[in-house]
């Protein structure tokens, strides 16, 4: 008889009995630790076993005695290799060496999810097909074949990422429930050919947060709310919410999202992980439920830099699908962005540049103080920090909070940002749209329409009507609806602005104040100030951020970033990983840590933006 996945599935929910019974399992999964083979499945299991636990903690229940501990949510060894904080490398050894294969490895990370799911809601979906996809790889494995650093690890995309599967795409929204998508989105599709095993989908922001304006981060109707691992309470990041929070809760051992402002950026820092949000055209948009095609870019999260780059390696490239990503080609180094991973020596003789005006001055003093200490950790090391390095426009481009219609609210609606999403939005959603089966929705107004007739559950109007999590109802979509997709002179005038505002007037100048004419290697913002990645997501930039720390009244982590020039992510990649090993080095604080669960029973909705 084959193999019944779904029934293996199923049992893997019952916990430690399931895990005695799997182990009994002698074959292709490896549960027993013999060699995958093709014996057939033979599961017996007391019932009685099954339908009891007797030792609830820590793992089943989490033991209210360990509140504000990272204890509260231990991670078991899967066959007994550490799979709490577990690179990628480990993992590869583990499935080498015959410890672990990656049946085994995915079912942990099931047991993972259960475990976590009602409390920070990272998972959307399970993809139901995971176990065959594993299995699959275990059979390749076995016989001398491993495709790449890839290979068997399980990883899950956020949910307005298209998948050619069992699953849904659907932004969040219940509009999508049930559409079908006409193939793979390309990065979907590299991930599977790198052997990558996709596990499921991430929760996120409804509508990558393009629907309102004042909006619980995190929250979608078919979702519900996303929360950080670290304060659940707090506003976890977004909108690629779920993908940075199942990876900072070792829900999923990598993850992907999107940016059009902050998406990747923002819930990496607030979740201690490294995110990279790659140049506009490195990284294909096919498949991908948009915003702004001037904007938009796929992105990596994962626990360190290196995983984080294995990620970035597997999903660059030219697609005919995206004719942003043409603008790449002679611009990508041969053989990926792993080789210049590097280490704290690489710092000798870099230089930097602090834009403290533009950015830092918007910091929090403790913020500030733990930065800083990080960047003594890079004096000694041999790098050399030059201060004032400001973008030369930031009193006209730098808002002194976060606000997309800055422009505007400066009185110059054809110098703003969300003068040129708004259009996009409304003409980049009907492109999309028109290429889904099985579904209505065939426009914005009839997103809009939808929202309305489903008040409740979709909050079209603002609250006390409709859903508390979208206090401003779908205003963001009103204001898209509005523009009815014209590229009017308006438009092309806020283009023109906010993109050489942002690049040679902006970053690039910034880059060009080096000591006796010379570049400076990257710029050093705080990511937890929005304004940053604000700007380099208007020029359409790369940014990178790390782990730095976590604010002592919210126990909410923010990291350090690294900004660049268009195509620089091989020099983002080498700094962050050189930082990455002086802060493991000096075995300073300042670094990625565990979270500690705070607020772990309560459920506002709102989450507070704290």
């Amino acid at each position: 008889m084959a193999p019944n996945f779904s029934r293996l599935v199923a049992v893997a929910a019952f916990g430690a009995a399931a895990a005695n019974a799997l182990s009994s399992l002698p074959d292709i999964f490896n549960i027993s630790g013999s060699k995958p083979n093709n014996v057939a499945v033979q599961l017996t299991v007391n019932a009685n076993d099954v339908q009891t636990l007797d030792s609830p903690y820590p793992y089943y229940f989490p033991q209210n005695t360990s509140a504000d501990t990272s204890a509260l949510f231990p991670m078991p060894k899967c066959r007994g290799v550490q799979l709490e904080e577990a690179s990628i490398d480990s993992l590869q050894k583990a499935m080498d060496s015959g410890r672990l294969t990656s049946v085994q490895l995915c079912l942990c990370y099931l047991q993972r999810i259960y475990q976590t799911q009602d409390y920070v809601h990272a998972v959307l979906e399970v993809n139901p097909d995971f176990i065959e996809i594993a299995a699959s790889l275990d059979v390749e494995r076995a016989a001398g074949k491993v495709r790449g650093p890839l290979h068997g690890i399980p990883f899950m995309v956020k949910d307005n990422i298209a998948s050619k599967d069992k699953m849904q795409t659907t932004a969040g929204s219940w509009a999508l429930q049930g559409s079908v998508v006409p193939r793979d989105a390309k990065v979907v599709a590299q991930l599977r050919t790198a052997g990558a095993v996709l596990f499921g989908k991430a929760t996120l922001s409804e509508w990558a947060d393009m629907r309102s304006n004042n909006y619980s981060e995190g929250y979608s109707g078919r979702g519900g709310q996303c929360r950080s691992s670290y304060n659940l309470t707090v506003n976890p990041g977004g909108s690629s919410s779920g993908s940075a929070v199942g990876v900072a809760a070792n829900v999923f051992t990598f993850a992907l999202g999107t940016e059009t402002d902050g998406s990747v950026i923002n819930p990496a820092e607030r979740n201690a992980i490294v995110g990279i949000k790659p140049t506009v055209g490195l990284t294909s948009r096919a498949g991908v439920i948009p915003e702004s095609a001037h904007q938009d870019t796929v992105g990596t999260f994962a626990r360190n830099v290196r995983d984080a780059t294995y990620v970035l390696d597997a999903i660059y490239g030219p697609d005919p699908r995206d004719n942003y990503t043409a603008a790449q080609v002679g611009k990508t180094p041969n053989g990926g962005y792993s080789q210049f991973l590097t280490n704290k020596a690489a710092l000798a003789g870099a230089t930097f540049g602090i834009p403290w005006n533009s950015f830092w001055v918007y910091a929090d003093p403790e913020q500030q103080t733990i930065l800083l200490k990080i960047v003594d950790l890079m004096k000694a090391a041999g790098a050399t920090i030059i201060n004032g390095t400001e973008l030369p426009n930031y009193r006209t481009m730098v808002a002194p909070y976060w606000d997309w219609d800055y422009g505007t609210t400066r009185g110059y609606p054809n110098e703003s940002e969300y003068t040129v999403v708004k259009v996009d939005f409304y003409n980049n959603i009907k492109a999309y749209l028109s290429e889904l089966q099985n579904t209505n929705v065939r426009s914005l107004e009839d997103i809009v329409a939808y929202n309305y007739a489903n008040d409740g559950s979709e909050g079209g109007n603002p609250w006390p009507l409709g859903n508390p999590a979208f206090s401003s109802g779908q205003d963001g979509f009103l204001a898209s609806l509005k523009t009815k997709g014209v590229m009017d002179t308006t438009y092309y005038q806020a283009l023109g602005f906010c993109q050489q505002q942002t690049r040679q007037g902006g970053i690039d100048a910034a880059l060009a104040q080096g000591r006796n004419g010379n570049q400076l290697d990257a710029l050093l913002v705080p990511p937890d100030v929005a304004q940053s990645y604000q700007i380099a997501a208007q020029a359409g930039y790369p940014m990178i951020t790390i782990p730095a720390g976590v604010h002592s009244s919210t126990g909410m982590p923010f990291g350090l970033a690294l900004m660049q020039t268009a195509f620089a992510e091989d020099k983002l990649v080498k700094w962050a990983s050189a930082i990455e090993d002086a802060q493991i080095s000096a075995n300073t604080p300042y670094k990625r840590t565990l979270p500690k669960w705070y607020g772990y029973l309560q459920r506002n909705i709102p989450v507070n933006n704290l």
